[in-house]
């Protein structure tokens, strides 16, 4: 495969929030600077590029901090890449009468989808199947309504409809697949969803935008100390195998299921511990079972969600320790039979390992407790300051990202020798979102000039927001990146491009399962693509013609390495059957 030629491209210099080469490449000399000049020493390092790592970049960047941010893969690789990409107040916690953690979480949500991220976060409708008469109703009907009052409450926008009682035959119309006996009736609310991996990309692009610096495949290897004080880190640049120092008055570890790794780095003493729970999901097509809305389904341990996502739905999620290894949770044929035998017990039409388009496994980072079911263990989050100069914060869930941040940060300036302002993050839209209504009115304009049909430029607004403006100029600069990728047709070869030389991609990888959605809702999971996106890739990042072929060969195995995965009975043989295939593939030759 020859790599396609640099393409004619407008010039991004001016564009804000870049993460292409050469940001990334000013971000790791700056940091550099940072250990060996005092002047350029950092106000804060932040260790993880989930989303609360991202969070806390963007709340120290906007309060006037200098700040740096490092992740050791790619942004939310981890556990932010691989949610059950709800952002809910968690209905579940009511009944365990955790009302602060609920309000919470409803009140980021409206912030979420009023402000924040109207463009990549929106409203979705549930149904919550009752099945006893007389007395289920009244109960799950006064918790429904409690939760709509507690969003009301909030002092933001709810941002979603009120709850509505239906009947047995008004849950059939709105679901004709459900079994007619299925259930006596149902109540239909709203929560919102997600792109998990696109709202931490626009988070670390929102906080570059404000001045902080980023960089991606750039790993902490171990910290720097005077005395008893963290004073920076030592870092290495996973793709060239530089490693340096980097100096900062506080370091905040924001680095999920790593935080015991990360802390055992510097003490033994006074840390915070957490445990991973493992969550499944499985992606089949929209077109499997009819319904307008979305399910949510008691099952003997949680609560079982059937999500739609475009044209697919996401069935999720199971919930079991996970002590194997943490980059790659593996799902194993047993979590896959548990998803699909729990919501079959509710659908006309079985499905079956057929109509499994994609599978995904995440973990979540749970604060150890007493008991050793990760179920009970807590969603709450804690900051903790275990040494001088370095914060550590952990636990909590994905909708409450941004008081995770601001929390993280102001224990932070708390021990600077200097004043910060408060947080502002919730009156700071992030990229894609100023304009996104406005643009969104004017999509059929757009996709008139820019030669194709209205619903991909829908398409790239709910991915792009008002920054969807700049992948449209690709087109116009060069028609050809308006095709199609090849088994994933909802994608074109110009959001390749993009998220090259914009979103700060590295490798066919970052493209193929974060930037798109690609690796979990194409039928080969984007094998067929690969090489395109290689194409793409190879002259925009100076690749040679080897390295465009170990791309390509590099994901195909990973593809295949899950599938087999997938094909083992238990947790131990699908991780060993996974981890047969190399993570990383470096760019030097």
């Amino acid at each position: 495969m020859t790599p396609r030629e640099r393409p004619n491209l407008p010039d991004a210099s001016t564009a804000r929030g870049v993460l292409d080469p050469g940001f990334r490449e000013s971000s790791l000399e700056a940091l550099r600077l940072s250990g060996t000049d005092p002047d350029g020493e950092l106000d804060l390092l932040i260790i993880g590029g989930g989303v609360v790592g991202a969070g806390a970049a963007l709340d120290a960047a906007t309060r006037g901090l200098k700040v740096g941010i490092v992740e050791a893969r790619d942004w939310a690789a981890g556990t932010s890449s691989r949610s059950s990409k709800l952002i809910h107040g968690g209905l579940r916690y009511l009944e365990m009468l955790d009302f602060a953690l609920v309000r919470e979480a409803l009140q980021e949500r409206g912030l979420l989808i009023d402000r924040i991220a109207p463009h990549l976060v929106r409203p979705v409708p549930f149904l919550y199947p009752l099945t006893k008469r007389f007395v289920e109703r009244p109960y799950v009907g006064a918790g429904i309504a409690l939760y709509d009052g507690m969003s009301m409450a909030s002092g933001h926008s709810r941002g979603v409809p009120f709850h509505r009682h239906l009947s047995r035959k008004g849950t059939l119309r709105s679901a004709p697949s459900l079994k007619d006996d299925a259930f006596v009736g149902s109540i239909r609310y709203y929560d919102a969803q997600v792109d998990d991996a696109r709202l931490v990309l626009d988070l670390v692009r929102t906080a570059a935008n404000y001045g902080a610096l980023a960089a991606n495949r750039v790993k902490v290897v171990d910290f720097l100390r005077e005395g008893e004080r963290v004073v920076g880190a030592r870092l290495e640049d996973q793709e060239s195998g530089e490693a340096f120092e980097v100096k900062a008055k506080q370091i905040v570890n924001a680095t999920g299921v790593w935080t015991d790794e990360t802390q055992d780095l510097v003490t033994d003493r006074g840390q915070l511990r957490v445990k991973a729970s493992k969550g499944v999901h499985l992606v089949v097509p929209r077109d499997r079972f009819q319904s307008t809305v979305g399910l949510i389904l008691r099952t003997e341990k949680s609560v079982l969600f059937v999500i739609p996502w475009g044209r697919h739905w996401i069935i999720g999620t199971t919930d079991t320790e996970w002590k194997l290894d943490k980059a790659h949770p593996a799902a194993s044929s047993q979590d896959i039979d548990y998803i699909l035998d729990h919501v079959n017990q509710v659908l006309k039409r079985p499905l079956t390992r057929e109509d499994v388009e994609g599978v995904y496994a995440g973990l979540r980072p749970l604060l150890a407790g007493e008991s050793d079911s990760t179920a009970k263990l807590s969603r709450e989050h804690v900051v903790a300051h275990p040494v001088p100069g370095l914060v550590v914060v952990a636990g909590g869930k994905y909708t409450t990202y941004r008081v995770m941040a601001k929390d993280a940060i102001d224990e932070a300036v708390r021990s600077m020798d200097q004043n910060a302002p408060a947080s502002c993050t919730e009156t700071i839209p992030l990229l894609g979102a100023e304009g996104y209504r406005a643009t969104f009115n004017s999509r059929h304009r757009l996709a008139k000039a820019a030669g194709i049909h209205v619903s991909r430029v829908e398409h790239l607004l709910g991915r792009f927001g008002s920054l969807a403006r700049d992948v449209l100029a690709l087109l116009t600069a060069d028609p050809e990146l308006a095709r199609p990728l090849p088994g994933a047709d909802d994608y074109l070869a110009a959001e390749v491009v993009y998220a090259t030389t914009h979103e700060g991609a590295r490798h066919v990888e970052d493209v193929l399962t974060r930037r798109t959605r690609i690796s979990i809702e194409s039928w080969d999971r984007g094998v067929a693509a690969a090489p395109v996106v290689a194409g793409l890739m190879a002259p925009l990042l100076g690749w040679s013609e080897a390295q465009t072929e170990r791309e390509v060969t590099s994901y195909q195995a990973r593809v295949a390495a899950e599938r087999a995965s997938q094909e083992q009975p238990d947790d131990v043989s699908a991780d060993e059957t996974r981890l047969n295939v190399e993570d990383i593939v470096p760019v030097r030759d």
